[in-house]
């Protein structure tokens, strides 16, 4: 072609250029394609035309354009479709009577525009722009660790915020405290950058820097990404962070645990407090009371100070001082006051006290403290409250008054601060025992422990009056328990133990009794003393406390009463008989049945003239008279004893 030809068709062109630039009439536009949007591994449902359009779509070409340049990828011929080697062979079917081609296993990668050429009963064409989403992970936020210096002269970086697997590319937004981040020069920039992963899915990362104040020491940071599906617009949160902000301290200060009233014992904290960060090098010192200056106390490394346990002497001004090693600064607290409460180790008056039976006694008990003080007097075996005050009177002293007295002093302004003395007071008396009699049943050939308790003043010493190995055991400063270890043989078991205790006063015992165990008929049983009624006797009789004695009394009362009744009654029987004559001779046999011969004969005596005894009645009921009687002399000077039948005095009755 020559020269003449090129200006030619150049010419051409142009004028064509320019004609459907100016919308010639005539000439149709290029419509816009189909959007079709489908999330990464779902189906794309591409078709062929609207599904208005009357066009018969069994003979179709479609083509996937990618950079402008089209590639047959499908064929439609009389309704059966047949896939061109490629990308796209494995994934590619025909729907809906082939009017709809199915792409599945969508990826970024399938982003483009695709075309079908219908060719019957005209040639047609239809473009779909096919759109990928894929939603990112949740978003991974990494606070800077290291932390932010106010003093920083340029923004420093906080956190940074990554987002992987989306599509296409979200947005990141950066929140403090619910509020968003927007840039600021000198103040916040946001560094975003962006990864294509090989499955055409995008990695976001993003870092925000930004100049911080002492204020933002608690600020919660966040990013938030946001992305479209075909659902709609959504977004997702990360976790909220908080960076260490560094700042220089203004003020520290003293704090103390536990608060409130302090006492000995207690275990007291002393820390230093800065409001800067990270906090300066503490040290706590103490006042001198003599110099007036401040020492420094030894804290742990946290500036700590422990006192465990508090005393008295720990009470006294303390001050913190703060230096800051970076600017070295250093600071002052204000002085606080310590006050730890005390009560002061309690004495008695007399230390060791010690009376006679029936006297009196007087204890003093004296103690300090900072805070007002109260005292009250406790039995020590009982615990009952005998007195408030610091003084304790005891009168007319008995043995039972002996043992432990405590003195407690105690400040009720402060929970739990007392202190107490125990004070033992001494009854002088000859040793007291804990049992009098005991029965113990024992195998023979056995070991056995054999046990004495007793108690005095002076303290009394303890011996046996069998063989074996003793130990004793103080049980208090009057009284002391001896055991015994023993065999037991026929020997121990015939003559038994006996306890002695004795001091310079008396001596007192208690006997202990074997019996075999297989000589037991009934449950074991112990004879003691009440412990309240303790012998307080130098020899070895047996003695009955009070309650006892009142007891054998009533008992033989009623013995008595009844034998009497008994034999009143057998008299009668006799003599209501006519068995039961009276004789100057003051005795006669008393004749009995025969069935009772041999049972028993009663002789009576009496002062009592026959007159003054009255008429006996006999055995057919008639009352003798007064001559009847034998003899003169009384009848029945006593009731003497019961006699066998035949024998009869000279003057019975």
């Amino acid at each position: 072609m020559g020269r003449s030809g090129l200006i030619c068709a150049f010419l051409i062109a142009a004028c064509c250029c320019c004609r459907r630039a100016a919308g010639v009439p005539g000439e149709a536009e290029q419509p816009d394609p189909e959007l079709v949007e489908v999330e990464v591994g779902g189906t794309a449902l591409l078709k062929c035309g609207p599904s208005h359009s009357p066009g018969n779509f069994s003979h179709a070409d479609w083509f996937s354009v990618h950079k402008e340049k089209p590639t047959l990828i499908f064929l439609v011929r009389q309704g059966q479709g047949q896939s061109e080697p490629g990308e796209y062979q494995n994934r590619l079917s025909l729907q809906d009577q082939g009017t709809t081609l199915a792409l599945a296993r969508i990826t970024p990668h399938d982003e483009r525009i695709f075309l079908c050429q219908g060719k019957r009963p005209r040639s047609q064409e239809h473009r779909i722009q096919l759109r990928v989403y894929k939603a990112p992970e949740e978003p991974l936020i990494q606070v800077n660790a290291l932390g932010i210096s106010v003093n920083s002269e340029e923004p420093g970086e906080v956190a940074t915020c990554v987002g992987r697997n989306g599509y296409p590319l979200p947005q990141v937004t950066w929140y403090k405290n619910s509020q968003s981040l927007k840039e600021e020069k000198n103040r916040v920039h946001i560094q975003s950058s962006q990864i294509v992963e090989s499955s055409g899915l995008y990695t976001l990362r993003s870092v925000l820097k930004a100049q911080l104040t002492k204020e933002d020491k608690d600020a919660q940071f966040y990013c938030e990404l946001s992305y479209r599906l075909p659902s709609g617009n959504h977004m997702k949160e990360s976790r909220e962070v908080t960076v260490p902000v560094f700042y220089p301290a203004e003020r520290v200060w003293l704090e103390v645990e536990p608060e409130g009233m302090l006492k000995e014992g207690d275990r007291v904290e002393i820390r230093c407090l800065a409001d800067g960060n990270p906090p300066p090098h503490f040290s706590i010192g103490k006042q001198n009371l003599s110099t007036r200056e401040m020492e420094e106390e030894r804290t742990d490394d946290n500036g700590v100070l422990v006192l465990e346990p508090a005393r008295k002497e720990h009470s006294g001004l303390y001050e913190c001082q703060g230096l800051d090693l970076e600017s070295t600064a250093s600071l002052l607290s204000d002085q606080q006051e310590l006050v730890v409460n005390y009560v002061s180790e309690v004495r008695v008056s007399p230390a060791a006290p010690e009376s006679q039976e029936g006297s009196s006694l007087t204890l003093t008990c004296e103690a300090e403290s900072n805070q007002d003080l109260e005292f009250q007097w406790l039995r020590e075996k009982t615990g009952k409250v005998l007195a408030k005050g610091p003084v304790l009177q005891l009168r007319n002293l008995k043995r039972e008054a002996g043992g432990g007295y405590r003195c407690v002093a105690s400040v009720p302004s402060v929970p739990g601060l007392n202190r107490t003395q125990l004070v033992n007071v001494a009854i002088f008396g000859s040793p007291w025992m804990a049992l009098r009699e005991r029965k113990m049943w024992v195998k023979e050939n056995s070991v056995l422990n054999l046990s004495c308790e007793a108690s005095g003043h002076p303290r009394p010493s303890i011996v046996w009056s069998v063989d074996g190995t003793a130990s004793e055991q103080d049980q208090d400063p009057q009284s002391v328990l001896s055991v015994l270890n023993v065999l037991v043989t026929p020997e121990l078991l015939e003559t038994g133990a006996e306890c002695v205790a004795s001091n310079s006063l008396g001596r007192n015992t208690t006997v202990i009794i074997l019996e075999l165990d297989s000589n037991r008929t009934t449950s074991l049983s112990t004879s003691t003393i009440s412990p309240y009624a303790r012998a307080n006797s130098t020899s070895t009789e047996k003695k009955l406390t009070e309650p006892e004695s009142k007891g054998v009394v009533i008992v033989a009362v009623t013995v008595c009463v009844l034998v009497l009744a008994v034999l009143g009654a057998v008299l009668y029987f006799f003599y209501k008989k006519g068995k039961l004559p009276c004789g100057r001779s003051g005795k006669q046999e008393i004749t009995l049945p025969p069935s009772r011969k041999g049972e028993f004969v009663v002789e009576v005596k009496s002062d009592k003239l026959p007159e003054e005894m009255g008429l006996l009645q006999g055995s057919n009921g008639d009352k003798r008279a007064p001559g009847d009687q034998v003899g003169g002399s009384s009848c029945g000077q006593s009731l003497t004893h019961l006699q066998a039948p035949g024998v009869a005095g000279a003057d019975g009755c």
